[in-house]
């Protein structure tokens, strides 16, 4: 998923669809994480306490309300996980960060598990007020979104343990069939090989599409796939800790060492809350300035993807 790569659902079909189906018993009225509002959080070893400053950066309805209403695809590893199975606390990467970034702010960011394909409409429908789940920042998702982008990462290839089909490379998935997450960077990326695979003379990718990366790794498991392709930061925490690393191997191809098409993941948030996105650029900006992000992604595994800058709408900006 992005990285849910990021990284997802393309903007024209987010505008289409506003009927949502919210995923958990959680409601809007709930706020599942223990930080309070006002409190100091410890998150990954750093203790982080309300800057008052940021704080009255925010809009004066989430000052109000003491909560940011975050909706996250849950699960999507090493980025939005559960706990334990069968518990509805949450944890990962976007959700330390949002805590961090909450207790800088002096607010809860209270995270609801929403479908991904369903993040977006919600976000327009008012229903959220932003996203943290490894969303690719591009420009067709800014013209109903803003992002405060947190990282860089690409695409990379899950095979199943030992690599039995020698996957190498992007193009040895021509002719084959690859499990992806529907309305995903991942899907894309396939589609667009599909001509050099037709030039090559090596076949269509057949490509099949699965609501949740779990789902494809089921298929993958029971080798009805040869592969997944999904970000380069959840393939590496799949194949490193799935039946203790026997499950799965991660493909590492030298020519793209971050991944294929590594792309900004952001923060998306509401365009009728410019005030909100100012507020989260700067207190992230914070967070990275003091070293509290890279012990976030440090420990995930990922401190490779994680930005010097905390910038608004990167993709626009490296073009």
């Amino acid at each position: 998923m992005n990285a849910r790569s990021v990284p997802r659902a393309a903007a024209a079909a987010a505008a289409a669809a506003l009927a949502l189906a919210v995923l958990s018993a959680c409601s809007d009225s709930d706020a599942p994480d223990p930080a309070a509002a006002d409190g100091p959080a410890s998150v990954a070893g750093v203790r982080i306490s309300k800057d008052r400053t940021l704080h009255d950066l925010l809009p004066e309805r989430v000052k109000e309300a003491g909560r940011v209403r975050v909706a996250t695809d849950v699960p999507y590893p090493p980025f939005e996980m559960y706990v334990k199975e069968g518990d509805s606390a949450l944890t990962g990467l976007d959700h330390d960060l949002g805590q961090a970034l909450g207790a800088k702010l002096g607010v809860t960011f209270a995270f609801t598990p929403q479908k991904f394909d369903g993040i977006v409409p919600g976000i327009q429908a008012g229903k959220f007020d932003a996203a943290m789940s490894a969303i690719t920042d591009n420009e067709e998702r800014q013209q109903v979104v803003d992002f405060v982008d947190y990282s860089r990462s690409g695409s990379a290839v899950l095979v199943a343990d030992g690599n039995p089909e020698h996957i190498a490379v992007l193009d040895d998935l021509c002719g084959r069939k690859v499990a992806v997450q529907a309305a995903t960077h991942q899907l894309d990326l396939l589609k667009s090989r599909q001509s050099a695979c037709a030039k090559a003379g090596r076949g269509s990718i057949d490509i099949q599409t699965f609501p949740k990366d779990s789902d494809a790794q089921l298929a993958l498991r029971a080798g009805k796939v040869v592969a997944q392709l999904l970000t380069k930061p959840a393939a590496g925490w799949v194949a490193k800790t799935a039946d203790g690393g026997k499950a799965f191997d991660l493909v590492e191809d030298p020519q793209a060492p971050g991944g294929y098409d590594a792309t900004p993941n952001g923060i998306a948030v509401s365009k009728q809350q410019p005030g909100l996105t100012t507020a989260i650029q700067k207190a992230l900006q914070a967070l990275i300035d003091d070293g509290t992000v890279t012990k976030i992604f440090e420990k995930y595994g990922v401190a490779s993807i994680a930005v010097r800058e905390a910038t608004k709408n990167a993709a626009v900006d490296q073009q």
